[in-house]
């Protein structure tokens, strides 16, 4: 069994509000790759596709597998962000200017702008398991300590 725990810089699993992305080097950039879409019980995620792409072509791709990142170098600045990126959205079909910020807490704040307006979320750390037969397992990473009581 092979554990690859969210690590303190930005690379890692993240749990978004739609699916789980992992964030991994790409040759000299980021990429931030969709692992899961979250769909009904009996609905292949990988059967999810990227309906709304403003190119027609890439319509009946699966949404599964898309790089959202695009432009990201692998190196935070000194606040531990990001800028000068595109985020893809695949809600509306559109890429964004987009900025990152890693928090202390290991989330991280990703938001997409539009001339002067900005929306985004907070994509929380995973700890993903890969187990014997293939199979995922993950779970929110916890950085709290708590006192000894």
């Amino acid at each position: 069994m092979q554990v690859f725990p969210a690590e303190t810089a930005m690379t890692g699993y993240y749990l978004t509000s739609e699916s789980i992305v992992e964030i991994k080097p790409c040759g000299v950039e980021l990429c931030a790759k969709i692992e899961h879409v979250f769909v009904a019980d009996g609905v292949d995620p990988k059967s999810v596709l990227d309906s709304k792409n403003m190119d027609r072509e890439k319509r009946s791709r699966p949404l599964v597998g898309i790089d959202l990142l695009q432009g990201f170098s692998r190196q935070l600045d000194s606040s531990n962000s990001m800028k000068g990126g595109r985020i893809y959205n695949p809600r509306d079909g559109r890429s964004y200017k987009a900025k990152l910020r890693l928090h202390d807490d290991g989330n991280l704040t990703v938001q997409g702008c539009f001339l002067f307006f900005c929306d985004g979320e907070t994509w929380r750390p995973l700890m993903v398991t890969i187990n014997p037969d293939g199979s995922h397992t993950a779970i929110l990473e916890s950085t709290v300590d708590y006192p000894e009581l």
